[in-house]
């Protein structure tokens, strides 16, 4: 079975919320600043979603491990 473009999307989206949840906390401890934690999430939150998305569909045309 594989995954739809549509299902991959959202995939993605709720990957990166967690991820840029993590990014800007773990921002925050190294900074100590909200501000630049916050600055820091929104820059990668972008690039990432692109990458995992690229990621994830490269991966859906792999045979490797599946049945």
């Amino acid at each position: 079975m594989s995954n739809t473009v549509y299902r991959s999307a959202i995939k993605t989206i709720t990957w990166r919320i967690i991820g840029s949840i993590d990014t800007i906390v773990i921002s925050y401890f190294i900074t100590g600043s909200i501000k630049m934690g916050v600055t820091i999430g929104g820059i990668e939150v972008i690039s990432k979603m692109i990458l995992y998305f690229l990621h994830e569909r490269v991966w859906q045309r792999i045979d490797f491990g599946k049945r």
